[in-house]
């Protein structure tokens, strides 16, 4: 690099492009490709040191001072970046504006130790007047922000290794806590925790279709429903509480009396208006996106995952189509309210925007975040229409999203007039009334633009659809036909979505929006939640991790706490608290809080079998174990006999497992051992049987005859040995898998014998004289040649190739096209390596590839939504990254004490 250029480091190798290109030949652009050091693992700290930082490699007796490591992975990049440096005359630190991006400008700063001036650049979108501007307006490191990204990583260091060594002893291996994490597992597993206590109730109401019709007009028609009898109001759903018990004095209707109402309207068959009413209103749009509010939206209009939502949006940003993506502030500056609403004026008219500009006030005050909502970059926005071409599917569908939002938040209120009309009923001297309404917008505003979606509520089936009301006045009269009484049932609150759990976390002040996607992640990962469509469902595993959190570590689930840590962080990153100080109260206690370590220390027993129980009925529980979760089921008559333990279901939610449910599993038919027949062999017999990891059979000694139902073929277990009796040494019996197209039970005896004698000699290579097996593993079918194996194309092939199959095989290259290329798709070379990029289905999922490096889809990406422009992306971080090296001594540093203000 030429004496006297500026060295620009960024996060992200795919902003270096752009930015170089704005910036000029007067600049060197390069990328940390994100944290360049973390925390050491415990064989990284020195022997000198491992006492004051062995266990957390963190010195908690002197100021929580972290130890921190280079990133293996990240050698040749720190090398990179010191190379560059020594032919600088400044270094711009051009991280991310949240206080990652600060810490990461912070750890660079470490690191490289530069002896030429060092500024703090930052900008919130990626165009050439915004990379400018902050050249020209550079800053100082916010310390601040530092100590507050760095508290938040001691205290989850503190937490996870403190808190995830008593999950692993008393309910699973591999299990976690976190500070967060733990917090909104537990908003899941509470959720469905009401789901099993509610108690549903039912009520009836009667619907119907009023007609006008005058003299030569056409029909109108429109629907109404039962409001009040005799003057009672009719109970609905929201009348009702979780017990099922009517909450005030309403009139709830049994089906018989509804039927019996509903027939005297039939007979009656007209209705007259007795009152009409109307009332205007108008509605707002919502704020221009935040973080959280685009995860939300990104899920339900556009089954977005948050942290697929926030992939795409990243991509956006770095490409500079939209402004930084991880923000709290709904405010938009003065240029981009201009640009919206001379966009809508354009699009809508001269009414479509209101005179006055729109100012949103961003309810947070932490300084965490950018300091503008996510928009479209630019002074002047371009439409989705104009970036059709230059985006994927997933990144057109959000900038549409992002950009109708932004429009709409500067747009003019929508009014509407809402029109309520009462039908009144004679039924054989029961007064019966029923009401529609209807709405009509006279100005749509904003909703020309865009309407924010919503999430699922309870009180969805009490609403009737909207509609048009013919002109009426109050007298008319109105036929009615299609008169029906209905039954409706209560139902408890929807389970979580991905948005919805988004919009609580921030509710509740758990995490910050920009952890939101990783939140979730996280719990999925885990398996304490699994995905049933949209909504998010807990496992048993979760249940019990909850459990033991609520009853031994309570502060560090509850609410309220988790979302005054986040405001104590906050007041470190605004320079208001301390850092070593706040980490010392946390860690060791204060007058207020007991402390992490206290709590630790005074534990105490932990009953495990309690602890992974959940009592379903009487004589019936729920246990958690280490193969998963089983019933449990006690003989009342014989209470001091063994358990009989029964599987449940995959999929089974924990609210679906009533106790009528365990008695239906309970009561099915147990399939038990079944003999299949003797081995001619050996005179051992066969059985097939149920086991953990699928049905499989076995040979085993011959039995009892009396031992055999001889009408089913099941064994009977024999009597247990008495406790302490000496084992004997035994061989283990043959067993063999059956093929995933097989049932236990209709498998015989031939193909089990077949099945127990794999692998299979198919025989022997004419050349090599080696022999060629086939057989079944753990990734499916193949042969096998001494060390050389190739894939089968189904598990029949086992048992059906021959040896010319088989040498043809073999006679054809390992990788390679043994017909139909194996590329899902296939795209055009890629840029850097002149080679053709093609998209495969791997054992760990989809990737690209150009035969050179791989990189796997991100998850929750489509593979069918994976462009060229998105493989080369891939395939150039993945580069950028390196190969993981071969473990070495890695480099070593101290946190250095921030300097006092």
């Amino acid at each position: 690099m030429a004496k006297g250029k500026k060295l620009v480091i960024v996060e992200s190798p795919t902003k270096m492009k752009s930015i170089q290109a704005y910036l000029g030949d007067g600049y060197e652009v390069l990328s940390s490709v994100g944290h360049i050091r973390d925390l050491a693992d415990k064989r990284d700290i020195p022997a000198d040191k491992k006492e004051a930082y062995g266990k957390y490699s963190i010195d908690i007796e002197h100021g929580f001072d972290p130890y921190y490591v280079v990133n293996e992975r990240k050698t040749k990049t720190v090398a990179e970046l010191k190379r560059a440096l020594k032919d600088a005359d400044e270094v711009l630190l051009a991280t991310d504006e949240d206080r990652e991006g600060e810490a990461i400008a912070w750890h660079l700063l470490e690191v490289l130790k530069p002896k030429v001036p060092v500024k703090r650049m930052v900008f919130h979108e990626i165009t050439k007047d915004a990379i400018r501007a902050a050249v020209e307006n550079t800053r100082e490191l916010d310390q601040a922000l530092v100590d507050a990204q760095e508290t938040r990583r001691v205290v989850d260091r503190l937490y996870g290794w403190d808190v995830s060594p008593v999950l692993w002893y008393k309910v699973q291996q591999g299990t976690s806590a976190g500070r967060v994490q733990s917090a909104a597992t537990r908003l899941v597993v509470d959720r469905e925790r009401e789901r099993m206590a509610f108690v549903p109730a039912s009520y009836w109401d009667i619907e119907t279709l009023a007609e006008k019709r005058e003299d030569g007009s056409a029909k109108e028609s429109f629907s109404a429903r039962l409001a009040r009898v005799d003057g009672a109001t009719l109970a609905r759903g929201t009348d009702f509480d979780d017990n099922g018990q009517l909450k005030k004095a309403v009139l709830a209707l049994d089906e018989a009396k509804a039927r019996e109402l509903a027939e005297a309207v039939a007979r009656v068959g007209e209705a007259s208006v007795s009152n009409l009413e109307s009332k205007p209103g108008t509605r707002s749009p919502r704020a221009p996106f935040t973080t959280s509010t685009m995860q939300q939206e990104a899920g339900r209009k556009l089954s977005m995952s948050a942290k697929h939502a926030m992939s795409v949006a990243q991509r956006l940003y770095e490409k500079g189509y939209i402004t930084y993506m991880r923000t709290d502030s709904t405010a938009l500056s003065t240029q981009a309210v201009q640009a919206a609403r001379a966009q809508a004026v354009q699009l809508y008219g001269d009414k479509a925007v209101p005179p006055n500009p729109r100012v949103y006030r961003s309810k947070s005050k932490n300084a965490q975040e950018a300091h503008e909502a996510i928009r479209p970059s630019g002074e002047q926005f371009r439409t989705p229409a104009q970036v059709a071409g230059e985006l994927d599917r997933d990144e057109q569908r959000l900038y549409d999203l992002i950009w109708k939002r932004t429009l709409a938040s500067q747009m003019a209120d929508a009014k509407y007039e809402t029109t309520t009309v009462t039908l009144e009923v004679d039924a054989d001297g029961t007064r019966v009334e029923f009401t529609a309404s209807g709405t009509v917008y006279t100005f749509k505003g904003f909703l020309d633009a865009y309407e924010e979606g919503r999430d699922e509520k309870r009180a969805d089936a009490d609403k009737a659809d909207d509609q048009a009301l013919p002109a009426l006045a109050v007298g008319d009269k109105l036929r009615l036909k299609d008169v029906e009484a209905k039954g409706h049932t209560t139902t408890p609150k929807p389970r979580y979505t991905e948005a919805s759990l988004v919009k609580a976390l921030e509710e509740k002040g758990i995490g910050r929006p920009s952890t939101f996607a990783s939140i979730i992640d996280v719990i999925l990962d885990r398996g304490y939640v699994t995905k049933r469509g949209q909504a998010l469902v807990p496992s048993w595993l979760a249940f019990s991790v909850v459990r033991l959190l609520e009853q031994h570590f309570p502060d560090l689930v509850d609410y309220d706490f988790t979302a005054e840590l986040e405001d104590d962080l906050d007041a470190i990153a605004r320079g208001e608290r301390e850092r070593s100080e706040w980490l010392n109260e946390f860690y060791f206690g204060s007058d207020e809080h007991v402390g992490l370590r206290r709590i630790v220390e005074n534990l105490g027993e932990i009953d495990a079998r309690e602890l992974n129980s959940t009592r379903i009925a009487d004589g019936i529980t729920l246990r958690f174990g280490k193969y998963g979760p089983y019933l449990e089921v006690t003989d009342p008559a014989n209470p001091d006999a063994k358990p009989r333990n029964v599987n449940i279901p995959e999929g089974l939610a924990p609210d679906e497992l009533t106790p009528e449910k365990a008695r239906e599993l309970i009561e099915a038919p147990v399939a038990g051992d079944r003999v299949l027949g003797e081995n001619p062999a050996n005179g051992k017999i066969i059985v097939v049987k149920d086991g953990r990891f699928g049905p499989y059979v076995q040979e085993e000694d011959p039995v009892d005859p009396d031992a055999v139902d001889t009408a089913t073929g099941v064994v009977e277990e024999p009597a247990p040995k008495k406790r302490g009796s000496k084992k004997e040494a035994a061989p283990k019996p043959r067993t063999a898998s059956l093929f995933k197209s097989m049932s236990p039970d209709t498998i015989d005896l031939e193909t089990a014998l077949r099945l127990l004698d794999l692998p299979r000699v198919v025989g022997t290579d004419p050349e090599t004289g080696e022999v060629i097996t086939a057989q079944n593993g753990r990734y499916g079918p193949y042969l096998k040649k001494g060390t050389d194996s190739r894939t089968l194309q189904s598990e029949q092939q086992i048992f059906d190739i021959t040896l010319e199959e088989a040498l043809a095989i073999y006679a054809q290259p390992k990788y390679g096209a043994r017909g139909a290329s194996s590329a899902l798709k296939e795209f055009e070379a890629d840029p850097t390596s002149g080679k053709p990029i093609k998209l495969k289905d791997g054992r760990f999922g989809p990737y690209v590839t150009d035969g050179e490096t791989n990189a796997t889809i991100p998850r929750g990406e489509s593979v069918d939504d994976v462009t060229f422009e998105r493989a080369v992306q891939l395939l150039a971080e993945k580069r950028a990254k390196g190969p993981a090296p071969k473990r070495t001594r890695r480099t070593t540093t101290t946190r250095k004490a921030a300097a006092k203000k």
